[in-house]
């Protein structure tokens, strides 16, 4: 029980290291919360810091979620090697550790300790997270989130829908430790939507933007 304490608190940390918000501060203390969609995510810097900052972004939020799923869970407090979550066979409470670090790197990316609990959505972070637990997770997660965003043009909408569809994927797998990683899927799919429960409003009242050079019926983006 100590260790997933130690691991969570750690994964936090890491967590807390928003990309964005890193970079602003690097680049003279511009804070992308106060520009465009005030999110501190990939989407918004791409946005409104260019293509450049957006990459660096991502690859940050992609790497906290990989070292907290894919080294730092299933890591031995007393010296075990390191290896995959997905394969390694983690007896009891050990096999949890995937699910506590998971969430706790999402929690860290949305409310960061450094930046006053103003964080971003998780979704790149999320990703990394499967890239950690194991690659192929991101297959129907990209998938869906490419078919979702071309049917609809909602960024948001297909994070969502990414999220439940790995959701589904590890409630129907066989992969080991299943009870974890099936609660993991789920809850870390019930954080993406309470992270984008604003676009779900605005989506409801017809006026979330659209990713125009996505989506595929219709080139009108809604205002309020």
């Amino acid at each position: 029980m100590i260790e997933l304490v130690l691991k969570g608190g750690l994964c936090y940390l890491l967590g807390s290291l928003v990309g964005s918000l890193v970079i602003g501060r690097l680049k003279g203390g511009v804070d992308i919360r106060t520009l465009g969609s005030r999110n501190a995510g990939a989407t918004n810097a791409l946005r409104t810091l260019g293509k450049a900052v957006a990459l660096w972004v991502l690859v940050i939020d992609l790497a906290k979620g990989w070292v907290a799923t894919g080294l730092i869970a299933p890591w031995a407090a007393l010296g075990a090697p390191w290896g995959s979550a997905i394969t390694r066979a983690a007896p009891a409470l050990g096999g949890w550790s995937v699910t506590v670090c998971g969430l706790a790197v999402m929690l860290g990316h949305i409310y960061p300790v450094w930046f006053a609990f103003r964080g971003g959505k998780a979704v790149a972070t999320f990703a990394g997270t499967l890239i950690g637990i194991g690659p192929l997770l991101l297959i129907p997660f990209i998938l869906t989130w490419l078919a979702a965003v071309v049917v609809y043009g909602f960024v948001s909408l297909a994070s969502i829908l990414g999220a439940v569809a790995v959701a589904a994927t590890l409630g129907a797998s066989r992969w080991q430790p299943h009870t974890p990683l099936i609660t993991y899927g789920v809850l870390a799919a019930l954080l993406i939507v309470y992270t984008h429960r604003s676009n779900i409003r605005r989506m409801r009242d017809g006026c979330e933007s659209r990713a125009k050079r996505l989506w595929w019926f219709g080139t009108r983006r809604g205002q309020c």
